[in-house]
């Protein structure tokens, strides 16, 4: 009767091993296929996110200004300014030159930061921005959902032409750029995300024109040129002359 006791005890006991070894085999089966669910869990929500911000930087347009409107209004800007300190020295105007050589370099880096601008379109709406340093002192930019905008409304300026204006829910104006290289291509970016008419949304102002503007500011400078050379040579000669006075 022990023998079998023993025996029987044995066997029930090898039962519990096995049980306890299937019973860890499962948990740990449980576990690494936890682990594999997490992880594919993970790893997907990993691709969803690439595939999302992939998405948007490819929906992403960036405008910037036209360059020949940028070269021709700097370009135009200089033919006017850049002989007046030159002027100044030679007809002993009562402003000094170097302060109003510094006024005008001042004024150069001014413009060449409103000249900046650049509109960033993507899905969720329109964006004008411009350097910090221009946001802080000279002009802020502005941001626009799809959704909040409302209209597109037209406005007359004082030379005739015509400019746009986006307006929102609380009936805010903000000026749509209209001197950026790409210009239609916007205008039709615009329609598609807000479904306004926009077939008869036209530049401020045509390439040509700018051209034709250009073509003149390149004579400009030439007389520019020839003026400095013309007060250098008369400084240069009445310097001459005030030598001689003083040698005899």
């Amino acid at each position: 009767m022990s023998a079998e006791n023993v025996s029987s005890d044995q066997i029930s006991s090898d039962q519990i091993s096995s049980d306890q070894v299937s019973s860890d085999r499962v948990s740990s089966d449980q576990v690494s296929s936890d682990q594999v669910s997490s992880d594919q869990i993970s790893s997907d929500q990993i691709s969803s996110d690439q595939i999302s911000s992939e998405t948007l930087s490819l929906d992403r347009r960036i405008f910037r200004l036209s360059p020949i409107i940028r070269i021709t209004l700097l370009a135009f800007y200089t033919a006017l300014t850049l002989p007046l300190p030159f002027l100044a020295k030679f007809s002993e105007a009562p402003i000094s030159p170097q302060l109003l050589a510094l006024g005008l370099g001042i004024g150069a880096v001014l413009l060449f930061g409103a000249l900046s601008e650049r509109v960033m379109v993507d899905g969720q709406g329109i964006q004008v921005t411009y350097p910090t340093w221009v946001e802080r002192w000279l002009r802020k930019g502005w941001q626009l959902n799809w959704a909040e905008i409302t209209a597109l409304k037209p406005r007359s300026t004082g030379q005739g032409g015509i400019v746009y204006y986006f307006l929102n829910r609380s009936e805010q104006a903000y000026l749509l750029p209209m001197r950026i290289a790409g210009f239609a291509e916007l205008v039709r970016l615009v329609e598609a995300k807000t479904g306004i008419d926009t077939r008869d949304v036209r530049p401020l102002a045509q390439p040509w024109m700018y051209l034709i503007l250009l073509t003149l500011t390149l004579f400009l400078l030439a007389i520019d040129a020839w003026t400095i050379l013309a007060v250098w040579e008369q400084s240069q000669s009445a310097f001459s002359i005030s030598l001689a006075q003083l040698s005899a």
